[in-house]
């Protein structure tokens, strides 16, 4: 257990990361992950969702019914604030429900208080609840659909709910909110769940065939083999979405409206190209390059990048990194040179994600 964002959180159990990271992604099996600490927003109000997109760079407006979406918070220089899900239950269950990093909670909210005192002001109707005592379980794996489904309060199961969308049922006959997404390239799912159901939710879905408990030191190991940034690491509030990889989150309709924090820049580096840097993946030869690590030109021998995140792959046997790399140097193939420990190794520019992902697709 270590500290983190307030909390005591599991960095492994028994099993060891390496085997907890390698059961994730195996045939039939699903791990689960207490991302409790994670801050849940529910947004009310008919100017809701209006409001929500003056503060990030999604088409929030164009969800349907129980659809979600990646997006960002971003700030008036253009730099992300935080990274977070976005599910519009409006239409059915009269709310949008917002999961933002635990450990910028407070600052996203006080960032967004601030904005919403002058909203109101002008006579915007929306409003958010902080679900502080609501718990939060990630079921991750290609067996975690089977072992969800064992528990709804349905004979249906999950037909229909395809990735990135949500709805409301019962979960080991515990009231639940459920979105069919997650943090590591595998099928699944977050739970979120009364803080009093959690541990009856948990010890249920641990009893179903395949499953597993799994720790934060596996999760980001899953997240770096799927290419998936870290707040902190990989984005902060200098980051611009262009420059992280990002430009995908930023919806058509909202490059022409421009009518959230910073437009101006990220319309500008999105359509212009013109960002100096930008977030690769490497491939890794000896020790792991760790955040922190200079990255070289290997001819040259000029200081081009460093590196946010690094890890060693179990399911590829090799270390792998993220980081950032200046214009002319972020192809894919692009041969650099990484430091570590006071020596320099072979680095080479990969896609990402490093693992394929399993992500959900309903069928045609």
């Amino acid at each position: 257990m270590v500290p983190f964002a307030g909390y005591e959180l599991p960095v492994q159990y028994k099993d060891g990361v390496v085997q907890s990271t390698l059961h994730t992604r195996a045939e039939g099996c699903f791990s689960l992950f207490d991302v409790s600490h994670m801050g849940q927003l529910r947004w009310h109000g008919k100017d809701a969702v209006q409001f929500i997109e003056s503060l990030v760079v999604g088409d929030v407006a164009g969800l349907g019914d129980g659809e979600a979406c990646l997006s960002l918070l971003t700030n008036d220089d253009g730099g992300i604030i935080d990274d977070t899900v976005i599910t519009n239950f409006s239409g059915s269950l009269g709310f949008v429900n917002m999961v933002v990093n635990g450990a910028t909670k407070t600052g996203d909210m006080e960032h967004i208080d601030a904005r919403l005192a002058a909203a109101r002001a002008d006579g915007i109707d929306a409003s958010y609840d902080y679900l502080g005592e609501r718990q939060l379980i990630a079921v991750q794996g290609p067996g975690a659909a089977k072992g969800l489904a064992a528990l709804l309060g349905s004979s249906e199961g999950l037909p229909g709910v395809g990735f990135m969308e949500g709805f409301e049922g019962s979960v080991a006959g515990k009231p639940a909110l459920v979105t069919r997404c997650g943090y590591t390239g595998e099928d699944g799912f977050e739970v979120s769940v009364e803080h009093g159901d959690a541990v009856h939710v948990w010890q249920a879905l641990l009893e179903q065939e395949g499953a597993n408990a799994a720790g934060l030191a596996a999760r980001d190991c899953l997240r770096m083999e799927a290419g998936l940034c870290l707040y902190g690491n990989d984005i902060d509030g200098t980051t611009s979405p262009a420059e992280a990889n990002l430009s995908w989150t930023v919806g058509k309709r909202r490059r022409a409206d421009m009518r959230f924090p910073g437009a101006d820049r990220i319309v500008g580096e999105i359509k212009g190209k013109s960002w100096s840097r930008r977030r690769v993946g490497l491939l890794v030869a000896g020790a792991p390059a760790r955040d922190g690590s200079k990255l070289f030109d290997a001819k040259s021998g000029e200081e081009v990048g460093v590196v946010t995140s690094g890890s060693f792959s179990p399911h590829l046997k090799k270390p792998i990194s993220m980081g950032y790399v200046g214009k002319g140097s972020h192809k894919v193939g692009t041969e650099l040179e990484v430091e570590v420990r006071g020596k320099r190794g072979k680095a080479t520019v990969s896609k990402m994600p490093f693992v394929p992902s399993g992500y959900y697709k309903k069928p045609q």
